[in-house]
């Protein structure tokens, strides 16, 4: 069975699905894609049923990536079940989903991603890029690089 990796920010359509189509790429040149199932979601459900922001969509396709999902809201009833592993982009983010967690259980399941920074460790935020300009969409696929590597090594333990 696969192991579910859920990315997590506020609107869903710049880091989270970012980092989930990040994540997937790092998956599938090490051969480990069909052991890992990753989604994303956000706290917030103002852009349910949208697309990733064209920006970060045009910034992520410069590096290979591509951004295919379609943003939703994270819900606590089904998603601490579903998923192993639960990664907020932010402290806001952290914050919120430990306060909807129901038990310890879901508790231990809530990571922030910069933990997994090895080189952008002065970063304990992935930051939105979405009221800035192409240097904040950079730097957030920079941060996600970073820590997708490290929370790749981090899951091969």
């Amino acid at each position: 069975m696969k192991k579910k990796l859920l990315f997590v920010c506020l609107g869903n359509i710049c880091r989270s699905p970012s980092a989930e189509a990040v994540m997937n790429g790092y998956l599938k040149v090490n051969l480990l894609d069909d052991e890992y199932e990753c989604d994303s979601a956000g706290t917030g459900g103002w852009h349910v049923g949208e697309r990733a922001d064209t920006r970060m969509r045009t910034h992520a396709t410069k590096r290979d990536y591509h951004l295919t999902s379609i943003a939703r809201q994270f819900n606590p009833k089904t998603d601490f079940e579903e998923f192993d592993l639960i990664i907020g982009m932010d402290q806001q983010n952290v914050s919120d989903l430990k306060s909807m967690a129901r038990n310890h259980k879901d508790l231990n399941k809530i990571k922030s991603m910069t933990d997994y920074c090895t080189r952008y460790t002065h970063y304990d935020s992935v930051p939105d890029p979405y009221y800035g300009g192409a240097d904040g969409f950079e730097l957030v696929l920079d941060i996600l690089e970073d820590a997708c590597e490290g929370l790749l090594k981090e899951l091969d333990k």
